[in-house]
């Protein structure tokens, strides 16, 4: 396999992480009660879909086919929000531990993508896309933690 294919495969793996996140994160929005978090997880949805846009191109240019729907580990996870959301336990806090899980699978897909050889350009993207993915996951972390607070004082 060349490096080019190598490249094609790192990043199809990170345009079906981003994909998984623009569903869930849409997925989880349908369930979550309080409005403010549900536009956040929203907005996380549309940033997964203008990553997953962003990387395409990058694909094609390197010769390949990008990938153009999500795992099915995240169909899996998707289905059990789904699931869970019908529930009547199923509570924000339930939602946002459930979305940080995520978080933390997408962060590591980005680790291995940046544990690759990469060109430099394409380097220079999935890097900057980390980075946003961090900050992604610290702001649903802190709502988390805002939530397990609030719902141990009721």
């Amino acid at each position: 396999m060349s490096n080019s294919d190598d490249t094609v495969d790192a990043v199809n793996e990170l345009i079906e992480c981003c994909l998984d996140g623009e569903f869930g994160f849409r997925a989880s929005a349908e369930h979550m009660r309080n409005d403010g978090t549900r536009r956040l997880l929203l907005q996380r949805a549309d940033d997964c879909g203008s990553a997953a846009a962003e990387l395409r191109p990058i694909v094609v240019s390197l010769g390949g086919t990008p990938d153009d729907g999500g795992s099915a580990g995240g169909a899996m996870q998707r289905g059990w929000v789904a699931v869970k959301g019908t529930l009547s336990g199923y509570s924000d806090l339930a939602i946002l531990e459930d979305s940080e899980r995520a978080e933390d699978k997408a962060i590591q897909r980005y680790q291995t993508a940046l544990g690759k050889e990469l060109p430099a350009a394409v380097r220079a993207v999935v890097e900057a896309q980390y980075l946003g993915l961090q900050r992604n996951h610290a702001q649903i972390e802190a709502l988390r933690e805002s939530e397990r607070v609030a719902a141990a004082q009721h």
